[in-house]
């Protein structure tokens, strides 16, 4: 029964969000913001001449190579110098400092480095998920309690057995939830990107839409990037709970399903 709670309170906050959208479109007027009606319609159309999925897959290509390229290594790194605390202490300022850096700031230069072709859309994203999921994944290999290692090693584990049955199953939830924040966000990276310089991508789209003024492209696009980053979220999730099976769920459906 929670279950279906849950899900019908879902359903009323969409239903709530879609009249506030139409609201919005009665008072500003369809030039300004158009209708939910229009935009489903337009994003069904875009999605069935195949417009839209052309485009789609411009986008994906872009999150998706980045995100690896980028996550890859931030995962590794924190596991590397999981030993070597001076060196962690040694780089943190620098890696703070490339945090905080606003990457789309560095669009033109990577542009100019790469072109304007999807190399320099790639090495945005990877410059943000990067960062991101290396700090998850730092904070998940710190959070080991050093009980477990030391139990582990008295019972004649050695480093890569400590590594791999200890220190990587406390660590993969937070590697999740890095992804479950930096993935998303390659998504839509990927599309302003795409609003700098592209011929291609939803952020093509967008773009286009607004140079011709036709403000129900732009929306079904932006529909198409928000459907993008919730089937990635969904994903994410899917993953982490296939390989956390052993880890009670914290999501409330979950949890609901498993008490009825």
């Amino acid at each position: 029964m929670k279950r279906y709670r849950v899900l019908a309170d879902r359903i009323l906050v969409c239903i709530v969000c879609l009249a506030l959208w139409q609201v919005a479109s009665w008072i500003l007027g369809t030039y300004w913001v158009s209708t939910p009606w229009a935009t489903i319609s337009r994003f069904f159309i875009s999605l069935w001449d195949g417009e839209l999925i052309r485009h789609a897959g411009y986008t994906i290509e872009e999150a998706a190579l980045g995100g690896v390229i980028g996550a890859v290594p931030a995962i590794i790194l924190p596991f590397a110098l999981r030993r070597f605390p001076t060196i962690v202490q040694i780089i943190d300022p620098f890696m703070i400092g490339g945090y905080g850096l606003p990457k789309l700031a560095l669009a033109p230069l990577f542009i100019l480095w790469f072109g304007i072709g999807i190399e320099s859309k790639i090495a945005v994203v990877v410059s943000i998920v990067f960062f991101i999921e290396y700090y998850a994944t730092l904070s998940g290999v710190r959070a080991l309690d050093a009980r477990l290692v030391q139990m582990a090693q008295l019972c004649g584990a050695n480093e890569r057995q400590v590594a791999r049955h200890v220190v990587w199953p406390c660590a993969v939830p937070n590697i999740f939830a890095g992804l479950r924040i930096s993935l998303p966000i390659a998504i839509a990276v990927a599309v302003v990107t795409e609003l700098i310089s592209s011929n291609r991508g939803l952020g093509y789209l967008v773009q286009m839409g607004a140079m011709n003024f036709d403000i129900t492209e732009v929306f079904a696009a932006i529909l198409g990037a928000t459907v993008l980053v919730l089937a990635v979220g969904y994903a994410v999730d899917g993953t982490e709970a296939m390989l956390l099976r052993w880890r009670p769920s914290s999501d409330p459906l979950q949890q609901a399903t498993s008490t009825t």
